[in-house]
């Protein structure tokens, strides 16, 4: 398995906000998660309203914590919003359940982290995500 290190981790955040500033997005506050949830790197641009950081941390825990993209436990809420709040009780309330949390996947498949990233659409958050990771040579798991 391949470890996500740290110039990796602020590759990915850099490739991210680039690819919002290429886009013109509103500002965006980034979260980079090693595979055990804690905290490999985080910014968030001038500008980012309040709660943008706990959001892209939410997504990305969210993502980590039940093994598949934002993306997918949307999907998931949608058709079974028992399970989904059940899950994020027990997670003492860290999940945020919209696109926007990626899973950052290895060359063998392997899960080493996650992207949360928040303040624009969830679309354009998470594509700037897959940005990140992609750049960095990586696979994303968007759900």
């Amino acid at each position: 398995m391949t470890t996500l290190t740290l110039e990796t981790a602020q590759k990915i955040l850099t490739t991210a906000l680039a690819a919002a500033t290429d886009k013109k997005l509103k500002p965006l506050a980034v979260v980079v998660l090693d595979p055990r949830g804690s905290l490999k790197a985080a910014a968030a641009q001038d500008g980012t309203s309040l709660m943008r950081s706990e959001i892209a941390h939410g997504k990305a825990y969210g993502a980590l914590a039940l093994g598949m993209g934002s993306r997918a436990i949307f999907k998931r809420a949608n058709e079974q919003p028992y399970f989904i709040d059940a899950m994020n009780t027990l997670a003492r309330g860290a999940l945020v359940p919209v696109p926007g949390g990626v899973l950052i996947v290895d060359g063998a498949g392997d899960t080493i982290g996650a992207v949360g990233i928040s303040g624009d659409t969830s679309d354009n958050d998470e594509a700037c995500a897959v940005a990140g990771i992609e750049a960095a040579g990586l696979k994303a798991s968007i759900g």
